[in-house]
């Protein structure tokens, strides 16, 4: 009787609910500030209800809570590992702009905004001055302008936070990475109360933040209000309420502005907390969800009946944030799980391959991946497919006829020889008849130099030169230099990490977690892996990622930079980062299998190289040795 198949639970029915629970606390981080907002508009007439989180101020505290879980909802349906990878601003505005999600980040942030006003004008008391509604006598009403200013204000700064959210790139989770050198070390990283701790480093940041964009804020909305929406909002307003109150049929708009100090000042203080609502919701998403894939101190996949089917499925999914998290399990299983270590090479029975030949293979492709990636960036547009064309033969046996002839029926009306008929004809050969020179009379030439010698003369007297191509590079530069010329230079680094680490989004810690898992699980198979499956394929590795960081080394050193480029700062930080990982993985194999280079069949080229690669230096006793085993 056959036994029973273990069935393999996908990666993500692990890595689902540790991001839920994640997301759980940022949604209480939120909640938490929701509440202190809902006591700064409570009435403190009385010392119970007041705070009671099931009077007045819990209800209050509920509906703000909604503001905010909005922009994590939002969050959660748009998040992404990796920063976006384009030459230039420009080019990303253009990718980015048009799709559904920049629509549904400017819904979402306008909405928030549009609730968040209306719950606090409806938390404040009667004698504040911002009802909808105002009564001079028993029954003549006016409309109050003040409260549609405060709302039509915070709509604005849901579409100035739309802009800094698109801009800035809030979406992206910065993912971690389990380098060796924290070998023995505590594991902080999945620990919640790390966390925390790093929102409550970052509340200054946010309080500064806030405030920031509070007062360009409602600087903004001051100049914009009164030119574009104000008669838009008026009229609106008017049409809602005159079926219910007794206001005047005229839609004209008031004289006098609404900007009092009183209201400039309630709008400036509901603005603060608007927005710090927001950036603190962001703030709690980002960091909550980036937590390391453990739990209760052991592997996401520890509790799955195939542990290392699980793993499998995460590193061969196709979706970047689930292969990003199970490459980061990978390391961290590589630097501190011994038992997990053992259980990947001991694994020999897999229906694809054993388990460490599979982790091997996709550790490495992805690796290569970065040299996929600047071939295809050096490599030059491909050309158009040429047009099938037919021979005259086959053109002659479609036809069952000869084609009628192209000939003028009528005598062609005899025209004067002047300057206009010379232009027209010339104008006409260069259309009909591209790529062949036209000829001019000596009188049309004679007119096309004279107003060319006009031309430059007037941009000599005006700009001191008569170089144009000199002029007009000039120019653009001197837009570049300026803070509208950004989104048109191509930085060397956005073409470094576009070229390095793929499109449309690039992850470092991929790479990293990679580099760090091959390395390590390589090292420790000298002390654990009693089948000596591994050392078949140190070679390879070795000179694989000797390959990889030489490519990145002379791609980083040969890449010129752009002329647009007018700072010059030859350097990117995320694909530097990739390679340092790769030197120092090289040294830790260099130096764990370099005694061993005769058995594991390198040779002294490739001893060398891979200590090149690696930075290493002192390592030619070791080469001589290798050589005299050899002889």
């Amino acid at each position: 009787m056959a036994g029973a198949t273990v069935r393999r639970s996908p990666y993500k029915d692990f890595l689902q609910p540790a991001l839920q629970r994640r997301f759980a606390t940022a949604s209480l981080c939120v909640l938490a500030i929701a509440y202190v907002q809902a006591l700064l508009l409570a009435n403190w007439s009385s010392l119970i209800w007041s705070w009671f989180p099931l009077g007045p101020t819990g209800f209050r505290a509920v509906l703000f809570f909604f503001c905010g879980i909005l922009v994590v909802i939002l969050r959660i349906s748009q998040y992404h590992p990796g920063l976006r990878t384009s030459d230039s601003g420009l080019e990303t505005f253009f990718r980015y702009a048009p799709r559904l999600e920049t629509l549904e980040t400017l819904l979402v942030y306008t909405l928030s905004a549009f609730l968040f006003s209306v719950f606090y004008l409806w938390s404040l008391p009667s004698k504040s001055g911002l009802e909808f509604v105002t009564y001079f006598t028993a029954d003549r009403a006016r409309l109050n302008e003040k409260p549609f200013f405060i709302i039509s204000h915070l709509v604005l700064l849901g579409v100035y936070q739309t802009v800094l959210h698109l801009f800035k790139d809030v979406d992206r989770l910065t993912l971690g990475v389990a380098k060796p050198q924290n070998v023995g070390g505590k594991l902080e990283d999945g620990d919640a109360s790390v966390q925390v701790r790093r929102f409550r480093e970052q509340l200054p940041a946010i309080v500064l933040a806030t405030v920031n964009r509070s007062f360009f804020g409602l600087l903004t909305s001051t100049i914009i209000y009164p030119f574009t929406v104000r008669a838009t909002v008026w009229k609106t307003s008017m049409i809602f309420l005159r079926p219910l109150y007794n206001l005047p049929r005229s839609n004209m708009v008031p004289a006098t502005l609404p900007f009092s100090f009183s209201t400039l000042l309630r709008s400036l203080f509901v603005s603060v907390l608007l927005t710090f609502a927001w950036t603190a919701a962001n703030t709690a998403f980002s960091l909550f969800l980036v937590k390391s894939p453990l739990k209760n101190g052991k592997p996401l996949t520890s509790d799955s009946k195939d542990p290392n089917g699980s793993l499998l499925n995460g590193l061969k999914n196709k979706k970047l944030s689930i292969k990003c998290f199970a490459m980061w399990e990978l390391a961290f299983i590589a630097r501190d799980f011994s038992d997990r270590r053992k259980a990947i090479y001991e694994d020999i029975d897999r229906k694809d391959g054993p388990m460490w030949s599979q982790v091997y293979k996709i550790c490495l492709d992805v690796l290569k991946g970065t040299e996929t990636s600047i071939d295809a960036y050096l490599a030059p547009p491909t050309p158009p497919a040429p047009a099938t064309t037919q021979t005259a033969a086959d053109q002659q046996k479609a036809h069952t006829t000869n084609p009628p002839r192209d000939e003028a029926i009528f005598q062609p009306i005899p025209q004067k020889r002047n300057l206009r008929n010379q232009v027209e004809k010339a104008v006409n050969q260069a259309a009909t008849a591209p790529g062949q020179t036209s000829q001019l009379s000596p009188v049309a030439k004679k007119a096309v130099e004279s107003a060319k010698t006009q031309l430059l003369k007037i941009q000599k007297d005006a700009t001191g030169t008569d170089d144009t191509q000199g002029l007009l590079k000039d120019l653009a530069l001197k837009v570049l230099h300026s803070p509208a010329g950004w989104p048109f230079r191509r930085h060397y680094r956005r073409r470094v990490a576009h070229a390095v680490l793929g499109s449309p989004y690039g992850e470092p810690s991929l790479y990293v977690n990679a580099a760090c898992a091959l390395s390590g699980l390589a090292v420790a198979s000298l002390r654990e892996d009693k089948y000596g499956h591994v050392q078949r394929d140190v070679a390879a590795i070795i000179r694989a990622l000797t390959a990889v960081t030489k490519k990145l080394e002379g791609f980083e050193e040969g890449l010129p930079t752009h002329w647009t480029d007018v700072d010059g700062k030859r350097e990117c930080p995320e694909v530097q980062v990739v390679l340092e990982t790769l030197r120092d993985a090289l040294g830790r194999l260099m130096d764990a299998f370099g005694p061993y280079a005769r058995d594991l069949r390198l040779s002294l080229t490739d001893v060398r190289l891979a200590r090149e690669a690696a930075g290493r230096v002192g390592g030619e006793g070791e080469m001589e040795e290798v050589g005299r085993s050899r002889r």
